[in-house]
């Protein structure tokens, strides 16, 4: 019965939006306008009035009025520093997500892709990546509370490099207590930007859950002989070991052209990887539009075999520009959990009919 009278509940919501949206569709615009502006204050306080006009690409007269307007519902607060929100308006910021998220149907396209890649779940955060910077922080923020709330205590974390995970490590609370569980870099490092590689997320992300963690100093691309003679390492092993039973595994996805060049692939084996079909990477292996691994790259971690193993993927990517890789490597892979943004989402929908 209490699910029956919340189906209702739910069919009467999306009448009521279908209403709205027909009848007063300026009120929509006002409410995601506000939205945007709490948003971009929030991921970027304290910030005054002109940087706020030029990231949001509005008016300092519009952005005044709705500063007064925040200001009078106690959501923002203002001071020397600049803008800040309020506690409250931090939970408007939630609400209203969620109430957009179902204004503009982002429910039924996380249901549809779900369905046409045959996924475990599918996470749309409002607004575009490619648009609004901003949205980058959302995501990363709405990844982070999902696996908070798979997290148990023993878990092994593994998780990956890039700047879309870095969002994920920031944005997870430090109220979190998980002593027993361990936290690992997923594979290798790549030759890139120290704060994010693997092994400083791994220690970030460590340090927030109050929990313990291993780092894997190895880079990756190396020659076989490198890396049997690595492998015979017992800090090396122990490590590894750890890495194969993650229970979490949190990783981004990349454009199989942009990855190979920066995995360090010469310009034959990129071109062989092209030219076999690849379109994504992650893990260090690229995928063809069939969802098929055409190629890794030799390192250490995680295989494919962990990977089809964990009852936990947590694949964090977006720009439209990802759309086609992003198909590829999660295509008929059951346990994943896609967290993306609309504009991408709705590329992904373009590609997938």
């Amino acid at each position: 019965m209490l699910g029956r009278s919340w189906a209702s509940e739910v069919v009467k919501l999306h009448e009521i939006l279908k209403l709205q949206k027909k009848i007063v569709p300026e009120l929509m615009d006002l409410l995601e306008k506000r939205y945007n502006i709490l948003r971009t204050i929030y991921y970027n306080q304290p910030i005054g009035r002109r940087i706020l006009a030029n990231k949001l690409e509005i008016g300092e007269r519009v952005v005044r009025t709705e500063i007064n307007f925040l200001k009078k519902q106690n959501l923002i607060n203002i001071g020397t520093p600049g803008m800040s929100v309020t506690y409250e308006g931090e939970e408007v910021i939630d609400k209203l997500k969620n109430f957009i998220r179902e204004f503009k149907g982002l429910t039924e396209i996380e249901g549809l892709i779900k369905e046409k890649l045959n996924i475990k779940k599918v996470i749309i955060v409002p607004g575009s990546i490619d648009e609004d910077t901003t949205v980058m922080n959302e995501l990363g923020r709405t990844a982070a509370k999902y696996v908070e709330n798979i997290i148990q205590d023993g878990n092994i974390i593994a998780i990956t490099g890039g700047t879309s995970i870095k969002k994920v490590i920031d944005n997870f609370t430090e109220n979190c207590h998980f002593p027993h569980a361990i936290v690992v870099p997923a594979r290798g490092g790549m030759d890139r930007k120290v704060e994010t590689e693997a092994n400083t997320l791994a220690a970030n992300l460590a340090n927030k859950l109050d929990a313990t963690y291993k780092l894997l100093h190895v880079p990756d691309n190396l020659s076989n002989e490198a890396l049997s003679t690595i492998l015979n390492e017992k800090s090396i092993k122990d490590v590894i070991e750890t890495i194969h039973r993650a229970n979490i595994i949190v990783y981004g996805v990349g454009r199989a052209d942009e990855m190979s060049r920066r995995r360090g692939l010469s310009k034959e084996e990129t071109l062989r990887i092209l030219e076999q079909g690849s379109v994504g990477e992650a893990f260090g292996y690229f995928f063809d539009n069939a969802g098929e691994v055409v190629y890794a790259t030799p390192s250490v971690g995680l295989k494919i075999e962990d990977i089809n193993n964990v009852d936990n993927l947590i694949a964090v990517a977006g720009e439209k520009t990802k759309a086609e890789a992003i198909v590829s490597t999660q295509l008929n892979n059951e346990k994943s959990v896609l967290v993306t943004d609309e504009g991408t989402a709705i590329e992904i929908v373009k590609l997938l009919n």
